[in-house]
This record gives structure tokens, C-alpha cells and sequence, in this order.
């Protein structure tokens, strides 16, 4: 188990181009923004323009790991054969899974650490008024969004299959989480709709306990269900070979 996480960690820190838009353009887009920003609250978004394009950024990095890389990797696995390869041996494929998971979540850790760090001293971005909350707005996203990419992976044939699939599920859950367009400013239907999202109600539950606020019951439930009935349907339909 431990030799096959850091293989996995050994071969994620050769993929540079997956290191530069999970860690690199969130940060980049933090910069571009921060520096642009005079530093005021927009009373719409209850937070700087700093603040809210760090939570995005997080949003941004979760998701791509989520819907893409996860998804990606695991169906390039499986089309390689390495999943049955992995049968016959000491080692047992969920093992591979498992690697897979630990070192996205560290990824997803450096990520955001990244962020808080950059917001903090760059800009002054507070750290996350409710971190009791945050923590669990975290893990409850992370969970969700590595519950969808492995029901990706479950059903995709091809890794370019499931990079694609990923990519269809990724846009769209952009524009409904709020991130082209802040949901504040979005006509209520698309809110309401953004609500339900996996995106949608874990960058609500990360921005409002980043300022202190509660998250919402519902998003909290909205994030455990997709994690539990997507998880449920990725392992009923994942397959080894």
C-alpha cells in the first residue's frame, strides 16, 4: 500500500501540466484579481473581491481533480490493464484506489494551503473565520466530487473517455457553482439550481464558513448525498478489467 502511494505520488509529480491547473492557475487567478482589487467588501458578495477569487480557486482546484483527473487516471489504468495485472499479485487493485485518493486529497491539501497562504500574506485575505466548519465543508466536497470521478471512471471505457466525460461534467458545474458568473448575480432559478450542484453547495458551504457563517443545512446534505449515491453507483459498476 505504501510502496503503490508513492509510485503514485512519484508519477502525479511528472504530470506537471495537472501540478500548473490545480496548484499554479488558482493561485495566478488570486494574483491577477488581488492586484486589481482595491481591497474593499462588495456588499453583494460579503467578501473582497481577494477573498471570493480564492474561494473560486479552490473550487476550481477541487474540481479539476475531482471530475478529471481522478476519472482520467483510473480508466487509463483499467484500459492499460494494470487493474487485472495488479489481481494476480501481493497487492490488490482497490489498493490502487485507495493510493489514487490519498495522493489527489494531498494535492487537493497543498492546493488549498497554497491558497490560504498566497490570500493571507498577498492580499489579506483572512483564514477561515469557522475552520471547524471548513474542514468539514472540505472533506464533504473533496468526497463528492471523488465520488462523481470514480462513477466517471466506473463507466468509461478509454482514459481519453473518461478525461472527456469529465470535462462535460466539469463546464457546467463551473457555471452553476458560480464561477464564471458569481451566483449572487445569476437569476434565482440558476441559484436555486446551483443549490443541488456537488460545485454549487460546496463552494457555498467553503464561503460562508470562510466568513464565519454556518453553512446551510442543505448544502451540507446535497454534498453527502451525491458523495454517497455516486460512491454507491461507482462501486456497483466499477470494473476491474
Amino acid at each position: 500500500m505504501i510502496a503503490l502511494t508513492l509510485m503514485e505520488t512519484r508519477l502525479m509529480i511528472r504530470e506537471k501540466a495537472a501540478l500548473l491547473i490545480v496548484i499554479l492557475l488558482p493561485a495566478a487567478l488570486l494574483v491577477g484579481f488581488g492586484l486589481s482589487s482595491d481591497g474593499t467588501v462588495d456588499p453583494k458578495l460579503g467578501q473582497t473581491m481577494a477573498g471570493f477569487i480564492a474561494a473560486i480557486g479552490l473550487g476550481i482546484a477541487l474540481a479539476v481533480i475531482g471530475f478529471t483527473i481522478v476519472p482520467a487516471t483510473l480508466a487509463t489504468y483499467r484500459e492499460r490493464g494494470m487493474l487485472r495485472r495488479l489481481a494476480v499479485t501481493p497487492a490488490r487493485p482497490h489498493w490502487l484506489l485507495v493510493a489514487q485518493l490519498v495522493v489527489n486529497t494531498a494535492l487537493a491539501l497543498v492546493a488549498t494551503a497554497v491558497l490560504l497562504i498566497l490570500g493571507r500574506v498577498g492580499f489579506g485575505v483572512p483564514l477561515p473565520v469557522s475552520p471547524g466548519w471548513f474542514a468539514l465543508a472540505f472533506v464533504l466536497t473533496l468526497a463528492a466530487l471523488f465520488a462523481i470521478g470514480l462513477l466517471i471512471a466506473a463507466v468509461a471505457r478509454t482514459g481519453k473517455t473518461g478525461q472527456g466525460i469529465g470535462m462535460a461534467v466539469f463546464f457546467p458545474s463551473m457555471f452553476f457553482a458560480g464561477v464564471y458568473v458569481p451566483v449572487e448575480f445569476l437569476p434565482r432559478p440558476l441559484q436555486v439550481a446551483g443549490d443541488f450542484t456537488p460545485l454549487g453547495a460546496g463552494l457555498h458551504a467553503l464561503r460562508d464558513s470562510w466568513t464565519g457563517e454556518t453553512p446551510t443545512l442543505l448544502h451540507l446534505l446535497v454534498l453527502s448525498a451525491w458523495a454517497v449515491v455516486a460512491g454507491t453507483l461507482a462501486a456497483r459498476f466499477f470494473r476491474w478489467e
